[in-house]
């Protein structure tokens, strides 16, 4: 008599809170692929201010103050950095740390909604830490002023029970110092601005500096860059490590499948005509932008009429394309909203007016900024 074949194995338990419809395997190679990602963007940082290309005075500052105050046996003072995004804001933080030889706690301003958040970080400190926190103008007032004895006094005064049996708490902090990073420094109330010891502001790195950043980077990335190539991408990166580092990754997908892993002129010309980057740097909703203001017609438009005709956020539109259009001419900004300049006209490849209208109120009224 044939013998019945053995049943197959039943499959394992799953996982308390794991998902049946994913293959446990396949999560798992998305989280290694996640982490690997994660690993491989922290390696494109610098790891010692020796390395650090760009905002020498800066950086000239921040390594006189820290060997001060180590010289001192002090903590360093609290660190203001303001600039627009993709400047270094937050390598610098991590040198600071790094070079104080201390440990270093990160957060962002929007997880911080109350006091008892901040008062979690604080009293978990250790002695000399540094607390990072990004987009520190976008902090609560209430959660702002419970920093100030933080700051000034290294204590904070918790609040035990409600109504007639309330009392205060003082709690002794370790001396620790406090980076806040900021693209808005003009948010900060000036109060809370004055407790910052150190304040360096970012500027736009000229592409000398994005260059040399682009060979190191590529160096990491294991792919061939050649020098007019690398100036190429540079030019167009908007004066932001950032952006050239997000271009010099894809243009590195382009080069392994079509170019032996080498990215040559050419090769970044056609990686960017892919990403929508077009010779003079602009993106997709930079070209939007313009398009509304030439459409206005030398009217002056406000910021919201702006954000709702290209579908972005305002504040994206203030922080991270205005900067750029504005320091290549293409647009002028006024209390009464914004206009095309002729380069404007010249980037969309139409022609100027001879005798551009001149409104005298936005289309939505006052901008708020």
């Amino acid at each position: 008599m044939a013998r019945k074949a053995a049943p197959p194995p039943s499959p394992a338990p799953a996982e308390e809170g794991a998902n049946p419809f994913v293959d446990p395997p396949l999560a798992g190679a998305r989280d290694a692929l996640a982490n690997d990602a994660a690993a491989l963007d922290r390696s494109l940082r610098p790891s010692a201010f020796p390395d650090f290309v760009g905002q020498q005075g800066c950086v000239e500052n921040l390594v006189l103050a820290i060997r001060a105050a180590k010289a001192r046996g002090e903590t360093l003072d609290h660190v203001l950095l303001s600039g627009l995004p993709g400047l270094g804001k937050t390598t610098l933080a991590h040198l600071v740390a790094s070079e104080l030889g201390a440990g270093l706690k990160e957060t962002s301003a929007p997880a911080l909604q109350r006091a008892a958040d901040l008062a979690g970080l604080l009293t978990n400190l250790e002695p000399g830490d540094v607390l990072f926190i990004d987009e520190i103008h976008r902090l609560p007032s209430s959660v702002e002023e419970y920093l100030y004895a933080a700051m000034e006094r290294f204590v904070i005064d918790v609040v035990i029970d409600q109504g007639p049996g309330a009392r205060s708490l003082r709690i002794d902090l370790p001396r620790f110092t406090l980076v806040g990073a900021t693209t808005r420094e003009g948010l900060l109330a000036a109060p809370f601005r004055s407790r910052f010891g150190l304040t360096e502001r970012l500027e736009p790195y000229p592409p000398a500096d994005l260059v040399r950043i682009l060979l190191r980077s590529a160096g990491v990335l294991g792919v061939g860059l050649e020098p007019d190539a690398a100036a190429y991408l540079a030019e167009r990166a908007r004066g932001t490590p950032r952006v050239a580092n997000r271009f010099l990754k894809r243009v590195r997908d382009l080069a392994q499948v079509t170019a032996g892993n080498r990215i040559s002129r050419d090769v970044a010309i056609e990686g960017l005509r892919r990403l929508g980057v077009d010779a003079r740097g602009l993106m997709r909703v930079d070209r939007l932008v313009l398009e509304v203001l030439v459409r206005a017609d030398g009217i002056p438009v406000g910021l919201k009429t702006i954000a709702a005709a290209v579908g972005e956020d305002e504040r994206t539109i203030e922080d991270v394309y205005e900067p750029h259009l504005l320091r290549c001419g293409l647009m002028m900004r006024s209390p009464q909203g914004r206009r095309a300049t002729p380069g404007a006209y010249a980037a969309l490849g139409l022609a100027a007016p001879r005798s551009p209208r001149e409104g005298t109120l936005p289309f939505d009224g006052p901008p708020t900024d």
